[in-house]
């Protein structure tokens, strides 16, 4: 002990002197450490948190003072992340279709596990010999979803207007979404009859929402046309082969200034995350539900997945590295 009543020890290998007579207690209420928090090495012996204020310092004690630390930043998240397409805003950014479910029951419960607040219709003949058979208003009222009817099966841009003019007519429908298709076996877009539909239903005042190739340029196209959300495909429809051009689809979000939604070959949970990890502002599906093994189950797991690619997305992704990064800071270490 110095003539000053202190005594030399080494703190987290620096050396620093105290006064005598103190506990390891007392010296981590200098320190402003909580002793509750922290975990104490003296002379490489663990000394129990119990007994810190009964442990007194010695003359060159050697102390490693520890606790947690995290990494990583997060901002607050707002809680109203609702998106907007024609000026209609809605809370749910997962589509879902009415197609290939066993029946309209089953059909109607897998839309409320999903959550999703727009369906898409397809537009048919009435059965004219069965005037009373059930139809899906009866399952899904226009009232509670907002019907989206589509023009699936149009292989030329005047079958899909006709298609839509018949809709509006029946409910008086203006957002819909348009499909013409190139052929049969790809289930491709006809980009030039698209475009030319699209130019067609815009003039007439209709608010057409367009499936279209993963294509940058030809989304930007449709968006001058009068498009008032493009519907890049993630892969073939119903082939359930997920985002296969990453690149592109986030070209297109980057470039649109309308809602971006992913139309077409999701097959699980992780493909609706992946395209809401890029941006999309929802994600359109039918096959992935209807035709899994339980879709109410497979509907809420896409609900779970939609919204967690989009928290991702929000909270702004690591970024990518070469080589690896410890995610506990070396400064500090014993």
């Amino acid at each position: 002990m110095a003539v000053d009543g202190t005594i030399g020890i080494h703190v987290n290998g620096e050396h620093r002197r105290v006064h005598d007579g103190r506990s390891i207690a007392d010296l981590a209420n200098e320190l402003g450490l909580a002793p509750e928090k922290i975990a104490v090495e003296r002379n490489l012996e663990i000394v129990p948190r119990s007994t810190l204020a009964q442990v007194m310092l010695e003359d060159g004690d050697a102390l490693e003072i520890v606790h947690f630390v995290g990494g990583g930043d997060h901002a607050p998240v707002d809680a109203d992340d609702s998106w907007t397409v024609a000026g209609r805003r809605f809370r749910s950014r997962l589509i879902v279709g009415t197609g290939k479910y066993k029946d309209f029951a089953q059909n109607a419960a897998a839309l409320e596990a999903s959550g999703a607040e727009i369906v898409t219709v397809a537009v048919r003949r009435v059965n004219v010999s069965d005037p009373k058979a059930p139809m899906l208003t009866d399952y899904i009222d226009p009232k509670k979803f907002t019907y989206l009817p589509n023009t699936a099966g149009c292989f030329t841009g005047d079958d899909a207007v006709r298609t839509l003019r018949l809709a509006r007519e029946a409910g008086g429908w203006d957002l819909v979404k348009l499909e013409v298709l190139g052929e049969a076996k790809t289930l491709y877009p006809d980009m030039v009859e698209t475009l030319r539909a699209t130019e067609i239903l815009a003039k007439e005042g209709f608010l057409p929402m367009v499936y279209c190739v993963d294509d940058p340029i030809a989304a930007k196209r449709l968006e001058d046309a009068g498009a008032v959300a493009i519907m890049p495909l993630g892969a073939p429809i119903g082939s359930g082969l997920g985002i296969q051009n990453r690149v592109t689809i986030r070209l297109i979000v980057e470039g649109a200034s309308v809602p971006v939604l992913v139309d077409a070959g999701v097959g699980t949970a992780s493909d609706a995350a992946v395209a809401m990890e890029l941006g999309c502002d929802g994600v359109l599906m039918n096959t992935a539900i209807a035709e899994a093994k339980d879709p109410i189950m497979m509907a809420a797991a896409m609900k779970l997945a939609v919204e967690s690619g989009r928290l991702a997305y929000r909270s702004g992704r690591m970024g990518i590295r070469r080589y690896a990064d410890p995610s506990s800071p070396l400064a500090g270490l014993i």
